[in-house]
């Protein structure tokens, strides 16, 4: 076992190179970067970004320079090239992107290009928002899923089954973008009822709140991102509990069991609920990856929570590159090991398998 854990382990780093190297040569192709966004914030006037770019603004040759550019066609060569050596840009992609994993390894992501502020500790800054969504979304899928799963399994073909089954692929085909916009406009006052707050984790002055009033008040304001997060992982761990209940219930030591005279319940929960839970309990850290990356992104972005999820899109859309292949890093470490800790739970609870001894 330690032997697999070990080869899982070198396998994750060529596996973040390349994910690396994919996103760093499709970024090569984009149009517009951080300076093209820092030259457009200088041309319209931005003393923030005049001030940080060109050395203050206390320099009168830097404001009178910047005064005889603001009307001009272009910008001079010299402070593109200043800008191009602060950034990194003077150097080959090849060089550049080597100088990235160096730094990634040691988790010194730099600072963000348009804040104040190492991006080590704005990810620690954003990962709880991301992380508790996640695991809150992924525990209100089990509680809903794994009742109602058994209960269609012991009542395969009736007409509970066949409605619920509806529900349930309704639940799979609405996109959790649309769900979350319809839930916004139905009870977030978008134009019926104003039930759930629209945007943030919680009220101006939360702070000042008791210890049980922050808690509710949290609840409030995440119940619509959770339950958006939710509605696809919720479909399809029912239908796996349901098959992997229906697989148990037909195999031969089921049979035998009843023939014995053992009552239904005792079979049931006897038998059939601890084999067919494995691979339930077994796929939770994949089933919290799955919300955690697939919905963060949208998740965040509709309903303004300031989590990874929102931090990656606008470190994209404002072409912070330090900042958006930092979070690309923090995302694919954390599913490869919660991949290889999916893996894990399976051995543990159920020792007949081993890795181990497959080949690799």
């Amino acid at each position: 076992m330690g032997a697999y854990i070990l080869r899982r382990l070198f396998l994750i780093i060529p596996t973040l190179i390349g994910i690396m190297l994919i996103n760093f040569v499709l970024i090569q192709f984009v149009p517009g970067g951080p300076i093209e966004q820092i030259i457009a914030q200088m041309e319209d006037g931005s003393a923030g970004a005049t001030d940080r770019f060109t050395g203050g603004g206390d320099d009168s040759n830097n404001q009178s320079e910047n005064n005889e550019y603001k009307g001009a066609r272009g910008l001079p060569p010299e402070l593109i090239e200043d800008l191009e050596k602060q950034f990194g840009f003077d150097k080959p992609p090849v060089e550049r992107f080597l100088t990235m994993l160096w730094n990634y390894i040691r988790f010194d992501f730099g600072e963000s290009y348009f804040r104040s502020i190492t991006i080590i500790d704005l990810i620690l800054e954003k990962m709880p928002v991301s992380i508790t969504l996640g695991l809150w979304s992924t525990l209100l899928a089990y509680l809903v899923s794994i009742p109602l799963g058994i209960r269609k399994a012991i009542k395969d073909g009736s007409a509970f089954d066949v409605w619920t089954s509806g529900i349930i692929i309704a639940a799979y085909a609405i996109p959790g973008l649309l769900f979350g916009i319809l839930l916004i406009v139905l009870f977030a006052g978008g134009s019926y009822w104003q039930i759930f707050p629209l945007r943030g984790l919680a009220s101006e002055g939360a702070a000042d709140f008791g210890f049980f009033e922050r808690i509710a008040d949290y609840f409030w304001h995440a119940a619509l991102p959770i339950l958006t997060s939710t509605i696809a992982a919720f479909a399809t761990l029912t239908l796996l509990t349901k098959n992997s209940f229906l697989d148990e219930i037909n195999k031969q030591y089921v049979m035998t069991a009843r023939a014995k005279g053992l009552t239904e319940f005792n079979v049931f929960y006897g038998h059939v609920f601890r084999n067919a839970m494995l691979i339930v309990i077994s796929g939770f850290p994949a089933l919290f990856v799955g919300i955690f990356f697939g919905g963060s992104l949208i998740i965040e972005v509709i309903f303004s929570l300031d989590g990874l999820g929102l931090l990656g899109y606008e470190a994209a859309i404002n072409r912070d590159y330090q900042v958006f292949f930092a979070t690309l890093y923090i995302f694919a470490l954390i599913g490869l090991l919660v991949k290889l800790l999916s893996d894990l739970t399976y051995i543990w609870i159920d020792p007949r398998i081993d890795f181990g001894s497959r080949e690799t």
